[in-house]
């Protein structure tokens, strides 16, 4: 992101400073990058900066609908993990001092509405790469049909998995992945470790609904174990147990539910995301007149 020049503006009877924003991304897909990238662009513009995003890719019937319709004075990254990994990398500029800052992610939690009815429907949302670890969640929802079928009722008579996401046949790797998940869910019979911040928990969670996810990177930070969902080593054992957990109690997933979402609206949402941004690029013009 590069800021330069600036607009004067009235607000609220007080003289502000309006910014011109530079907003630059590869592929303004659909991906939870590229939602991160569009919520920047719209909350920058919706506190008074003049905001233009740049791309090399921009298709119209693959992307967000209100993307349709140099030098960096400042580097923000979506998770304490990525700061972590940015240091890691770019191990000169961090040992000038240069850290960048940390700007979680939002959801519109206003498009997602409390259920009316529950049933019992594992979800798995992700890009059909190798690196997310899709057969995760499929070899955990095999191991948890085989402990549970040991168990008295039939909790999981009705119990379902679904696995979708981010699908291009343009891309090699998302052909061959979908075709060794499908064998692979044949042969059982029937979400990615050191994710960097994961938009997909966020939108469940908004939407009332627990979470499982691995116990490394991004999740780390948004999911609340124990109370918004469960965090786990990235194993189908660990999974199947978590899942099994909501299969022996359905009401725990309401509760869950409820907490998750109260979690979101509180910390997640995009009016916190655009205040912090806001206050993060104000913050650079003031330290560039100083």
């Amino acid at each position: 992101m590069a800021a330069a020049g600036e607009v004067a503006g009235e607000s609220s009877g007080t003289k502000m400073k309006r910014l011109k924003v530079a907003v630059i991304h590869p592929d303004l897909g659909i991906g939870g990058a590229e939602r991160l990238i569009v919520d920047a662009a719209c909350q920058l513009a919706a506190h008074g900066h003049d905001v233009h995003v740049f791309t090399s890719h921009h298709d119209k019937n693959r992307c967000f609908e209100e993307t349709v319709s140099g030098l960096a004075d400042l580097i923000l990254v979506n998770s304490k993990f990525t700061s972590a990994t940015f240091a890691r990398t770019f191990r000169g500029l961090h040992a000038r001092g240069i850290e960048p800052g940390v700007l979680y992610p939002a959801v519109s939690v206003e498009q997602f509405h409390e259920p009316h009815a529950y049933k019992l429907n594992f979800l798995s949302i992700n890009r059909f790469e190798r690196k997310k670890n899709l057969d995760l969640a499929i070899s955990a929802f095999a191991l948890l049909r085989s402990v549970a079928s040991t168990l008295p009722g039939n909790a999981l008579q009705e119990a379902t998995l679904t696995v979708a996401g981010g699908y291009d046949q343009r891309l090699r790797e998302n052909v061959e992945y979908l075709e060794e998940l499908k064998r692979l869910a044949v042969a059982e019979g029937v979400i990615g470790q050191d994710e960097h911040f994961g938009i997909v928990p966020l939108e469940a969670m908004a939407a009332h609904k627990p979470v499982i996810a691995c116990n490394s990177g991004g999740p780390v930070e948004t999911v609340v174990n124990e109370v918004t969902g469960f965090l786990c080593d990235p194993s189908p054992t660990e999974f199947s147990k978590a899942m099994l957990k909501l299969v022996n109690d359905p009401d725990l997933a309401v509760i869950m539910g409820k907490q998750a979402r109260d979690h979101v609206v509180q910390k997640f949402s995009t009016k916190t995301f655009g205040d912090l941004l806001n206050s993060y690029v104000l913050n650079v013009y003031h330290q560039r007149i100083e």
